[in-house]
């Protein structure tokens, strides 16, 4: 009989996040009996965590053992994959300081965790902690997988796999596949009806073909039913989850504009692109209903929203929950089993992609095996995407020089760069905003910031 992994989870107080993956996980023949390591600093969360996984387990009718641990190393001694996800600095203070910082400095925000004055901050907090766990792997896992679902995922990605180039990880997000889930539901057919050829970068990857099975077994393409629906007003759908903010309107009128339809969701793009938010253009807003400060509402309503669910969990007899979109799972399993699947990662862009820089983070279809984690080649790009795709590498490339050289100067450079940033503010009001969020920051950045 085959033995069980041991799955490693750094940042487990995410409860919600830990719920969807392992609930997945538990359902799966061969990780059924693993041993997971529920790894937290805070330990409230950390036995929050402890009671939802016990209940899972049990009544997905799994037999592994649940281990909880406030020391990273112990946590990690022999995992066979490390499961990351968390925020360091938290809704509050870190992600409060980015937006209110930036909104002092007359730079609105939506989500802030991508590109922007927001994704660099972020990035400089959560680096040095993801080549902390990448020491503590080198020294008790170094064979283990790192599935890594931190955002700036690009970013943070691409400083991992230039400073610890032997350790194996992917940078996961649930973009690709969601967006097709979404735009099937837009158009009412089955999303298993679906196939689909993405690349790009992580937040800004386009389904460079989009089709759909029709009952003769034959695929057509998905997009003039798609921009059809969009002209006569029966798609965007509203937005799955209830919340009205978010309707989707960028990314239909992008996917006008450049005749492919973007994976990241119409909030985020807003503030990757130097065209929607803008000082005095109440217009551009409402015309294009750009939810602003959208990242802090949908935190406090999520942690709300988790306290509701936690009390519930607690007095449950068992917890049944579906299956979710996360790879995570069948990244596992094929890697467990060998038997073989096909997910879309965050890899370095080795031969990958030809006309984006060799050595930046790219999102492509990897299949997945005995063998490891084989990202796809895509080819070439259409140039109109790729060199959209090139204004966020620019400043993904120069905050990972920043951090990978210990380099303020280039810190100030990767925000001149931000698209968003440029198209609102001038070089002086850009220095000035850097130096007020690396102050008000303090010592969630790293020492050499502040030197």
């Amino acid at each position: 009989m085959m033995t069980a992994p041991k799955i490693t989870f750094i940042g487990a107080g995410s409860t919600i996040f830990v719920k969807n993956i392992l609930g997945d996980v538990f359902h799966r023949e061969a990780l059924k009996s693993a041993h997971v390591a529920l790894m937290d600093i805070d330990e409230t969360r950390l036995e929050e965590s402890h009671i939802v996984v016990r209940k899972l387990m049990d009544s997905a009718g799994a037999s592994g053992r649940i281990t909880c641990h406030t020391n990273q190393k112990a946590a990690l001694q022999d995992a066979d994959f490390v499961v990351v996800a968390f925020q360091i600095g938290g809704y509050e203070p870190c992600t409060v300081t980015d937006f209110e910082v930036c909104k002092r400095h007359g730079l609105e925000q939506t989500i802030a965790d991508t590109l922007g004055p927001g994704g660099i901050m972020r990035a400089l907090r959560t680096i040095p902690h993801l080549w902390r766990i990448c020491e503590d792997m080198m020294e008790v896992c170094p064979k283990a997988t790192m599935l890594n679902y931190v955002n700036p995922m690009a970013m943070n990605t691409w400083a991992m796999y230039a400073r610890y180039p032997h350790i194996k990880q992917v940078g996961l997000c649930h973009s690709v596949q969601g967006t097709a889930e979404e735009l099937a539901r837009d158009l009412n057919i089955d999303p298993a009806s679906l196939r689909y050829r993405c690349a790009g970068i992580n937040h800004m990857a386009f389904y460079l073909e989009l089709e759909r099975k029709t009952a003769d077994g034959t695929y057509v393409d998905l997009y003039p039913e798609l921009l059809a629906a969009y002209d006569a007003g029966q798609a965007p759908k509203p937005n799955i989850h209830g919340n009205e903010r978010c309707q989707n309107i960028v990314r239909y009128e992008m996917f006008k504009k450049l005749g492919y339809f973007v994976t990241e969701s119409s909030e985020h793009f807003a503030e990757y692109t130097p065209w929607f938010i803008k000082p005095g253009r109440e217009d551009l807003i409402a015309r294009y209903k750009v939810p602003l400060d959208e990242y802090p509402k949908r935190c406090v309503e999520q942690l709300a929203n988790w306290h509701k669910e936690l009390k519930e969990y607690k007095t449950a007899e068992r917890i049944d929950i579906k299956p979710s979109r996360e790879y995570a799972s069948t990244i596992m399993n094929a890697l467990w089993t060998g038997e073989p699947s096909v997910i879309y990662g965050n890899v370095r862009n080795e031969g990958l992609i030809d006309n984006l820089p060799q050595g930046s983070c790219v999102e492509v279809a990897c299949l997945v095996d005995a063998n490891g984690i084989q990202p796809t080649k895509v080819g070439t790009l259409p140039s109109h995407l790729a060199a959209m795709m090139q204004t966020n590498i620019n400043v993904q490339t120069l905050l990972t020089e920043a951090i990978l050289t210990e380099n303020r100067d280039r810190v100030y450079h990767a925000a001149m760069m931000d698209p968003h940033t440029a198209a609102v503010l001038g070089i002086e009001e850009i220095y000035a905003l850097v130096d007020d969020l690396i102050a008000a920051h303090g010592d969630w950045l790293p020492a050499w910031l502040r030197r």
